[in-house]
């Protein structure tokens, strides 16, 4: 019996995130899902040793994990997990691993709570790009997509808000603590110098 049509299933979710996200989907853009998650997703699952079948359904709820922000952005991994159930019988899915799959897109829900390895795994991979050196980039992405639905935060509650968020994050996998962990305290005396730095100039007369 054939497994899932993993290539064709990828091609598709991709197809439709570049046609249906909102244009003010500038953080959670088909981007983020094809050159940042799913490549951090491979690479993760190689360095913790899951093939076969796990390593299928994995992969493919990276590609699916932000597919609900088609329909919305508020609870869209509950949304992602319900159009990926109607979608992936059509690729050769079977039942189970299609709850596999849903239960990997819920795991990426804030905040987050892995139990499994897989779960782990998926959950590294979304965070990838916080102990990456392009943070910045995509942090900015992100609070302009956050501006774009009318969260309106100023530069010094942004910075105060990544620091608390680095703060609380953690990696759950060794090889994601390897690959990030030091980036990622790179990254939060990056931003403390940028807090530091606007504060500073918010002082200055005139």
């Amino acid at each position: 019996m054939p497994g899932p049509d993993y290539e064709h299933a990828k091609q598709y979710v991709i197809q439709q995130l570049e046609r249906k996200l909102p244009p003010m989907t500038y953080y959670h853009s088909v981007g983020h899902t094809r050159d940042d998650v799913l490549p951090a997703a491979q690479r993760l699952a190689d360095m913790e040793g899951v093939v076969g079948e796990d390593r299928c359904c994995l992969l493919t709820a990276a590609c699916y994990h932000d597919i609900g922000y088609i329909q919305r952005g508020l609870e869209h991994e509950r949304y992602g997990a319900r159009i990926t159930a109607k979608i992936l019988p059509a690729f050769g899915y079977t039942p189970p691993q299609i709850e596999l799959i849903q239960r990997l897109i819920m795991a990426t829900r804030l905040p987050t709570n892995p139990q499994t390895l897989l779960e782990k795994i998926i959950v590294d991979a979304d965070m990838d790009s916080l102990g990456r050196d392009d943070f910045l980039k995509t942090s900015h992405a992100l609070q302009n997509e956050l501006a774009a639905r009318g969260v309106e935060i100023s530069p010094d509650g942004w910075y105060i808000h990544q620091l608390e968020f680095l703060g609380s994050h953690r990696y759950y996998t060794d090889s994601a603590k390897c690959l990030r962990e030091a980036g990622k305290q790179r990254n939060v005396e990056q931003v403390r110098r940028l807090l530091a730095e606007f504060q500073a100039s918010q002082q200055q007369p005139g």
